[in-house]
Parts: C-alpha cells; sequence; structure tokens
C-alpha cells in the first residue's frame, strides 16, 4: 500500500513499467531500430534515479521478455549487447543512491557473462537500503506461474505439501516476485492496451495507466503526472 507522500500526493510504493516504443522513436527519427533501444536504455538508467528521488520503494521494468527471442537475430544480440553496457553503469549508479538491483524472469538462456554480470550486481547492490529497481527479463508471466506451479507439485510429491495446503501465500510465495509487494500501478508506454503477459499475478488489484508517449521520451514529468492520475482513483485498500 502507499505510504509516503511528496507535495501531498501519495506516492506509490510500487511502480510496474512497460517499456514501449522504442523501435517506433526510432522510425519517427530515420534511425535504426538498435539506436531505439539505446534511447531507451539511456532514459532507463535516468529514470531508475528518478524513482527513487521521488520515494517510489519498487520500480520494476518489463526490459526483455520471453517473446522477444522470436525478434531478428541482428535485434537481440544488439539488447544483449546494450544490457552488457548499461547494467554496468546501472551498477555504479545503485551504488551512488543507494538502490538494491533485483531481477525476475528466467536468466539460464543469457550468456554466462551476462549472467554473471546480473549475479555480481545484484549480490553487491544487495545490501542497500533505498528503492529496489526490478528488471524483468527473460520474463513472461506464464512461464513464472508454470515454474512455480511446478515447484509446488514437486513438494507435493515429496509428501512435504498437501494439497489441500495450497494457499494464494503458496503460489504468491513461489513466483518471481515472492516477498515483494505487488504492484501499485502499471504504466504502458506507446499507446497499446495490453499486458504482454506481464505479472499476470501480481497485476491483479493495481490501476493501470496507458500514455501515447513512447518510453525514451517518457521521463520524470510524465511519470508524475501518471502518479497524479493514480491519485484520482478511487482505491479500497484492504475490501480491495
Amino acid at each position: 500500500m502507499p505510504d509516503k507522500k511528496n507535495n501531498d500526493l501519495i506516492i506509490p510504493e510500487h511502480v510496474a513499467v512497460i517499456l514501449d516504443g522504442n523501435g517506433r522513436w526510432a522510425k519517427k527519427r530515420g534511425l535504426p531500430r538498435r539506436l531505439g533501444h539505446k534511447a531507451g536504455c539511456d532514459n532507463l538508467e535516468q529514470m531508475v534515479e528518478d524513482s527513487a528521488r521521488i520515494g517510489l520503494k519498487y520500480f520494476t521494468v518489463y526490459a526483455f521478455s520471453t517473446e522477444n527471442w522470436k525478434r531478428s537475430e541482428e535485434e537481440v544480440e544488439a539488447l544483449m549487447g546494450f544490457f552488457l553496457i548499461y547494467i554496468k553503469r546501472l551498477r555504479e549508479r545503485a551504488m551512488k543512491n543507494n538502490i538494491k538491483v533485483m531481477m525476475i524472469g528466467d536468466r539460464s538462456r543469457f550468456s554466462d557473462e551476462l549472467q554473471e554480470l546480473l549475479n555480481d550486481t545484484i549480490a553487491v547492490t544487495s545490501k542497500n537500503t533505498g528503492m529496489s529497481f526490478v528488471m524483468a527479463l527473460n520474463y513472461g508471466s506464464r512461464d513464472e506461474i508454470t515454474r512455480a506451479v511446478r515447484s509446488i507439485g514437486e513438494k507435493v510429491a515429496a509428501g512435504e505439501l498437501k494439497p489441500e495446503d495450497i494457499t494464494e501465500d503458496t503460489i504468491s510465495g513461489s513466483l518471481d516476485t515472492a516477498g515483494m509487494p505487488d504492484p501499485d500501478l502499471l504504466i504502458r508506454t506507446s499507446g497499446e492496451l495490453r499486458l504482454s503477459n506481464y505479472m499476470l499475478w501480481q497485476l491483479a488489484y493495481s490501476e493501470f495507466y496507458f500514455t501515447d508517449v513512447l518510453w525514451p521520451d517518457f521521463h520524470k514529468e510524465q511519470l508524475m503526472e501518471a502518479i497524479v492520475e493514480f491519485n484520482r482513483r478511487n482505491r479500497r485498500f484492504g475490501g480491495r
């Protein structure tokens, strides 16, 4: 539940974002798609700092989905290269701003170099006490839920858990987001109006905010506009 105020605004505790529109941003400027992704990464760096400064406790971004592997080989390679560059820079910013870096998704498909970088960044920032920045990488909600159900099934088969004892908390505790609060607010940029297999379980009671602004052009000002709109919603906590 949101519990901080900024200029009389209730600041959501957890904001989740679907970063969309990098390719269209590049196309509008006659640039290759990879430069759109570069612009999106540059913007994300600044948005992580801005989100921490306005008082978010969790900022979760959909950076690479399980379906994104279907994109062209050239585009996927470019994205993997950007991840290697920007996660190194992210680690430096996170340490300067007391930000904890986390990840949801299945990292096993990434290169050994990228996995090592992710693991190291998560470990190095784990004791930071400020905002948690959560990257959804090789993430798909159906994959996440499938893995959770498989894990619960293994416990049942081993006699560690009875089927009748399975609760919503059992499922939540088996997801990649175990221990995190559900998002208060979901933002999707670029005008698309769908969830695209993102946090389907966790977004059950979240407020949705859609904007036509493309991700590289979505800055602190646009985030505050989303939070202002969030404050206009009639949120009924507890009874939901």
